[in-house]
């Protein structure tokens, strides 16, 4: 299930972009450092709004990476450029991925967490166009490579996807399936997907037709919430969910008041 559509050059042919990541905002725990999550904003938004929010969960222990996607021309906007993790187009389960961006988002999120302390765990997450990064982030980590074929390198121990969707959700069971080492790191990935079922950006139905997706293929710490009447936009039940998941899912040692 998609909401993109790809960069398109003379000929038809699919143009290679240059692109330029934005200003990255870093939340310090306030604790005993355990884990480190890259948290990925929704199209047109910037890593400085959920810094703010991030910055007061009771999570002392999480240091929050939040990095600003680059400025590219967005089809569904008719070409006008908007900070967008990858190019997006029709919102329809058949339109086609655009696989280089993805790959180019889930590379930046691996490279954030790349230089953090080996004991640390190591998540990612997002809002919308964020949590449809987040889940391709996801895939790559279980098939060990990217979209391109090029190697994975992060280790992830969580990934959370709030009113998102699934990329590439055709293709994943082509990447698991046969592949032991991949079934295995499905099976053991937690992952956490809320969405509301008053969404009236990124339906519902997509959320729930993600997380079906990714349990049939494997993938068994699988948890999906929802909520009645929550539009596109995130609400303190929501967050303090996130708060209870992580704690248990990455070990934390305790939650702040």
């Amino acid at each position: 299930m998609s909401f993109t559509g790809p960069s398109v050059g003379p000929g038809g042919r699919t143009a290679r972009r240059a692109l330029e990541f934005g200003r990255t905002y870093v939340v310090r725990p306030k604790g005993r450092h355990q884990a480190t999550i890259v948290w990925l904003h929704g199209l047109g938004d910037n890593g400085s709004s959920w810094s703010q929010l991030l910055e007061t969960l009771p999570l002392p222990n999480i240091k929050w990476i939040c990095p600003t996607a680059p400025t590219q021309p967005i089809s569904i906007f008719g070409g006008f450029p908007s900070t967008a993790w990858f190019n997006v187009g029709e919102l329809s389960e058949d339109a086609p991925d655009d696989i280089e961006g993805l790959d180019a988002a889930a590379a930046h999120v691996a490279n954030l967490l790349a230089a953090e302390p080996a004991d640390i765990k190591l998540g990612v997450g997002g809002f919308s166009m964020g949590a449809a990064t987040s889940l391709y982030s996801a895939t790559c980590f279980t098939h060990g490579k990217y979209g391109n074929g090029n190697t994975y390198p992060a280790n992830l121990s969580a990934v959370v996807g709030l009113s998102g969707w699934l990329p590439c959700s055709k293709t994943l069971k082509r990447k698991i399936e046969g592949n032991n080492e991949a079934a295995g790191r499905a099976e053991s990935l937690p992952i956490l997907l809320c969405h509301g079922k008053g969404d009236d950006v990124v339906p519902y139905k997509f959320g729930e037709k993600s997380s079906r997706a990714l349990t049939s293929n494997g993938f068994k710490d699988m948890t999906f919430k929802s909520y009645n009447g929550l539009g596109h936009y995130t609400i303190p039940e929501e967050m303090e969910e996130v708060c209870a998941w992580l704690t248990s899912k990455l070990g934390l040692d305790g939650r702040s008041t």
